[in-house]
C-alpha cells in the first residue's frame, strides 16, 4: 500500500531537491517500482534524487521528522525484491555518481554510490589500475547497490565479495546524521568495522552515499574453455589447477551442456565453442602481469589434469575476440532461460567439496514433487556458488508454478542439510526474508533485529527487506 505523503514534507522536499531531485510523474513512479526482470510490481509515490551527500543527509532527516519510509535505489537490478519500492518513496542515487579521488599510491579511488560499476573500472583504467568485479549487469549496477547487497560476481575466487573490495564508506544514517567513513585505511583497529554492517544490508541500516574501494595492478588474462565427464571431476580440477598455479586463478564457471544448447538456440549467432556428448562445461581464467606466462600455466595445468583424467577436451582462447565469446556464453545463461516455458531461480551456496552431492540430492529432491523437472545449475563453483533453476520446457504440461512453493522450500531445505547459504550473492530482500527467519538460529535473527531497532527505531529504511521487526 503506497503511504499517503504530509503535504508539509512534500513541500519541503520539493523546495530542498529543486526541480531536478523529485518526481511524482505516474510513468516515472511506475518504472522506479518495475525491477527489470518484470516479475512483480511495486509502487511509490515520490522519486527523491539527491545530487549531494548534504541533500541525501536533509532527505533522511526530513523522512525522520514526517515518518516517512524510504527504498534506497541504484541500478533496479536486483534479483530478490530488496530495491523495488512498496509504498515507500523511491531515493534514486542517480545524480550521485562523481569520482572524488583516485589514490594511486594508496591504490583506491573514492566514487559516489550511483556511479555505475562500469564507471569505476573505467577510472580505474584510466589510471593503471584493476577494480575486480564484474558481473553482467554492470553497466546499470551501481557501486551503492552491489555493496549493499554484497555482490560477488565472476572473480569472486581470486579478489573476494564486494565487503571485501571496501576500504572505506559514507552511509546517512536513519536520524540523519552523517557517518564519514572514507578511510583508506588497510589497517584500523580501533573496535567496530563499521562498514562491514553496512554493507550486505540492503539499505536497511542507512543510505550509501559513497565508498573508497580497493584497487590491484592490472592483469592479462588466459581463458580456457574444458569439457568434464561429471560435477566430481569439475571440483577436483578447480583443485587441481589451483595446485599448479595457486591464486592466478581469476575465474572458475561451471556450465551445464544443455544452457549451452539453450543460449546457441535462443541467441543469433552463438556457437557452442567445442561441441560434446559429455554434460559440463568449465569457463577457466588464470591472469597474470605477463600474459604469456598466464597462458604457460594454464597450459600447464590443463595438461596435467587431462593425464589425470579429469578433463575431457579443452581450448584456449588464442584472442581476446575468442575468449569474449567463451564469456559470451557464460553470461547469456540468465537470458537464455526464457526459451523454457517457464523457471525457477535460486542464488544458493555450498560448501565446493559438497557441490556434486547436493546437485544429486536436490535434483532428486525436486523431481520427488515434479517428475517433469528439467535443470539449469551453472555458475560460479570455485567459490561454491550456484544458480540453481528449475526449469519447464514450453511444450510439457504447466506444472511448475503450481508447485513452486514447495519446491523452494525443498531447494532451500536440501542447502541447509548440505553446510550452505540460500543467499550467495544476490541478496535477501523480501524474497527470501522470511525462509531466512525460518532457518536461520534464532539467536543470529534476534541479533540482526536488536541492530535494526537501534540503528533505525523508527524503522524508515528499506522496512520489510531482510529482516522483520
Amino acid at each position: 500500500m503506497t503511504q499517503t505523503l504530509p503535504p508539509a514534507f512534500l513541500a519541503a522536499v520539493k523546495d530542498l531537491l529543486g526541480p531536478r531531485g523529485w518526481s511524482d510523474d505516474p510513468e516515472t513512479l511506475r518504472e522506479a517500482a518495475t525491477p527489470w526482470r518484470g516479475t512483480y510490481q511495486g509502487a511509490t509515490p515520490l522519486i527523491a534524487r539527491p545530487a549531494a551527500t548534504a541533500e541525501a543527509a536533509a532527505l533522511v532527516k526530513l523522512c525522520a521528522q514526517y515518518g516517512v519510509a524510504m527504498t534506497p535505489q541504484g541500478g533496479n537490478t536486483g534479483l530478490i525484491d530488496g530495491g523495488t519500492p512498496h509504498g515507500e518513496i523511491c531515493v534514486s542515487m542517480t545524480r550521485m555518481t562523481a569520482l572524488r579521488e583516485t589514490d594511486t599510491f594508496n591504490n583506491s579511488l573514492t566514487i559516489e554510490a550511483g556511479a555505475t560499476l562500469v564507471s569505476a573500472q573505467q577510472a580505474a583504467e584510466a589510471a593503471g589500475r584493476l577494480f575486480p568485479l564484474s558481473l553482467g549487469s554492470e553497466g546499470t549496477a551501481t557501486i551503492g547497490g552491489l555493496i549493499s547487497t554484497n555482490a560477488g560476481g565472476v572473480a569472486v575466487l581470486r579478489y573476494g565479495m564486494m565487503r571485501d573490495l571496501i576500504l572505506g564508506l559514507e552511509v546517512v544514517l536513519p536520524s540523519g546524521e552523517v557517518w564519514d567513513g572514507l578511510s583508506g585505511l588497510r589497517k584500523n583497529n580501533t573496535g567496530y568495522d563499521l562498514k562491514h554492517l553496512f554493507a550486505g544490508a540492503e539499505g536497511t541500516l542507512g543510505l550509501i552515499t559513497a565508498a573508497t574501494l580497493k584497487l590491484f595492478p592490472k592483469t592479462q588474462r588466459a581463458t580456457a574453455w574444458v569439457i568434464c565427464a561429471s560435477t566430481e571431476d569439475v571440483v577436483k580440477l578447480l583443485a587441481f589447477v589451483r595446485g599448479r598455479v595457486g591464486d592466478t586463478v581469476t575465474s572458475f564457471e561451471i556450465i551445464p551442456a544443455n544452457a549451452v544448447d539453450m543460449v546457441v538456440a535462443d541467441i543469433p549467432g552463438a556457437r557452442d565453442p567445442m561441441p560434446s556428448n559429455a554434460p559440463w562445461r568449465v569457463l577457466i581464467e588464470v591472469s597474470q602481469s605477463d600474459g604469456a606466462y598466464a597462458r604457460a600455466l594454464l597450459e600447464g595445468a590443463l595438461e596435467g589434469a587431462m593425464e589425470e583424467g579429469l578433463v575431457q577436451d579443452a581450448a584456449i582462447a588464442a584472442s581476446e575476440a575468442q575468449a569474449k565469446a567463451f564469456w559470451h556464453i557464460r553470461e547469456t545463461i540468465p537470458l537464455s532461460k526464457r526459451a523454457y516455458g517457464a523457471a525457477l531461480n535460486q542464488d544458493i551456496a555450498v560448501p565446493v567439496s559438497r557441490i556434486p552431492v547436493f546437485i544429486e540430492a536436490c535434483n532428486a529432491a525436486v523431481r520427488d514433487v515434479l517428475p517433469t523437472a528439467d535443470f539449469v545449475i551453472f555458475g560460479h563453483v570455485g567459490d561454491g556458488n550456484l544458480h540453481y533453476s528449475v526449469v519447464e520446457a514450453l511444450d510439457a504440461p504447466p506444472q511448475l508454478k503450481t508447485h513452486e512453493g514447495a519446491i523452494t522450500r525443498v531447494i532451500y531445505d536440501t542447502v541447509m542439510a548440505h553446510g550452505g547459504s540460500i543467499s550467495a550473492e544476490h541478496g535477501v530482500g523480501r524474497l527470501k526474508r522470511d525462509e531466512l527467519a525460518r532457518l536461520r538460529p534464532p539467536a543470529a535473527t534476534e541479533a540482526m533485529r536488536a541492530i535494526k531497532r537501534a540503528l533505525d527505531p523508527q524503522g524508515i529504511m528499506n522496512p520489510g527487506r531482510v529482516v522483520s521487526v
